[in-house]
């Protein structure tokens, strides 16, 4: 697995290690900070991309050590400023103190079973008010978005053509500023004709029309949760989104439209600012760019008040992400629904890391972590047959899928294209909704 954009073999390791803020070294009782830039892409394909941890500390899972930084990374991302650096010393110091030596927060056990039936009765009870999902590629590959790492049909396995130094070159700012051409080729070749969210995603609105949902962290650019039925205030789009995008000229920053940019994408033009005729590039967040300042702000106040975490189809391996998951309450409980175990690191690497103390799903000491293993969609049926909402989902889908069908007939706009840049798209109109239609997979 590549760690890095620039995950090449004999690439020497750093002796320092730069803050994510100002690129100095700088330490901390919790260690170097994490960095806030240098995450993967997401253009037109959501699956876990695997951010640059700090280059003087390995992988807490893999125990790799990260190479040298890419030449064609920029020096100039926009920065964060340092008010959460104290709080972060903190959030350190009562889980290192709680989690490694047991000390600290009582560990208050809220689930009757560490299964999902046992999720499903705390999420009927009154304890269970407020839900925050964290989603990643899993819950958009039965969409036909693929995925980066699938051997065969994952991105980087087919990128041989577009003569790239190494795959995640398509996907660095420093690289797309010099080269834009492979980046707009790639987006043509990977478009959808049409986007249908998955059962996952209506999972997410359902929570919200219940009055659970707290808040959608997603690291997908795919646009779905919008599609959905998810309104802006509903979602962290962690790694930014296509439905906007901005020229890259730091004196211009025109937005335009999704539908702009896939009516250029689509004339196979690199897509340039129609005021300075600079490259217009898509809100996603590149190699070498900063987490949007929204993702920071809300991890503030959010993970205070959550009352249970989903976690569904990422492999939470990008930093800083994967860390949300250690965010929250010590009693809050955690449900993954993934193909895989995830989130599982070593408690004292990654306590010294900054990283909380990962998920425990099997020890002996384990009290609020649930694994569902198999296919997202499977995973929020099943979680939906157990809290009374099967028939409820499986209509949703059927009638927001006969929904897009309608509106994308010919001569129609792809709902997931039109409309204001700065609004989701507008629900479909009653009449236009059937029964009839794809039935979930």
């Amino acid at each position: 697995m590549m760690l890095l954009p620039s995950g090449r073999a004999g690439a020497p390791v750093q002796a320092a290690c730069p803050s994510a803020h100002t690129g100095a070294p700088s330490m901390s009782l919790h260690g170097p900070t994490l960095p806030q830039a240098h995450l993967p892409a997401r253009a037109f394909s959501p699956n876990q991309g695997v951010a640059p941890l700090p280059p003087c500390l390995p992988n807490p899972t893999s125990g790799a050590w990260p190479p040298h930084p890419h030449p064609f990374q920029d020096s100039d991302s926009d920065t964060e400023g340092g008010a959460a650096g104290g709080e972060a010393e903190m959030d350190f110091l009562r889980n290192f103190f709680s989690q490694t030596l047991g000390l600290g927060t009582q560990k208050e056990r809220l689930l009757d079973d560490l299964t999902l039936e046992g999720v499903a009765r705390y999420m009927q009870s009154e304890r269970c008010r407020r839900v925050i999902c964290l989603v990643g590629a899993g819950i958009s590959t039965s969409a036909g978005i693929p995925d980066f790492r699938s051997p065969s049909t994952g991105l980087y396995a087919n990128l041989e053509k577009y003569h790239l130094p190494y795959p995640e070159a398509i996907f660095e700012i420093g690289y797309f500023k010099k080269h834009p051409e492979p980046f707009f080729a790639l987006a043509k070749e990977l478009y959808p004709g049409q986007f249908k969210p998955t059962i996952c995603h209506y999972f997410l609105r359902l929570l919200k029309e219940k009055g659970l949902l707290l808040r959608c962290y997603t690291q997908n650019i795919d646009t779905l949760e919008r599609v959905a039925g998810l309104e802006p205030e509903d979602l962290v789009e962690a790694h930014g989104t296509f439905y906007t995008s901005h020229c890259i000229s730091p004196v211009c920053r025109r937005e335009y439209t999704l539908g702009w940019m896939k009516e250029k994408i689509f004339s196979q033009v690199t897509p340039r600012c129609e005021k300075c005729q600079s490259v217009v590039k898509p809100d996603i967040v590149f190699f070498g760019e900063s987490l949007p300042a929204r993702f920071f702000s809300c991890m503030q106040s959010d993970f205070l008040k959550v009352d249970l975490l989903i976690i569904m189809g990422t492999s939470l391996q990008v930093q800083p992400f994967a860390s949300l998951i250690s965010k929250a309450p010590l009693s809050t409980p955690r449900l993954l629904i993934n193909k895989e175990k995830a989130g599982q690191t070593d408690p004292f690497l990654g306590m010294m890391m900054g990283l909380g103390g990962g998920m425990d799903f099997d020890s002996k000491k384990a009290y609020r972590d649930v694994a569902w293993l198999g296919d997202c969609d499977q995973g929020c049926l099943a979680l939906a047959d157990l809290l009374g909402w099967k028939k409820e989902l499986e209509d949703l889908v059927r009638k927001e899928h006969a929904s897009i069908d309608a509106q994308s007939g010919p001569g129609s706009p792809n709902p997931t294209t039109s409309g204001s840049p700065s609004k989701s798209p507008p629900p479909a109109k009653e009449e236009a909704r059937t029964t009839e239609g794809e039935k979930p997979q």
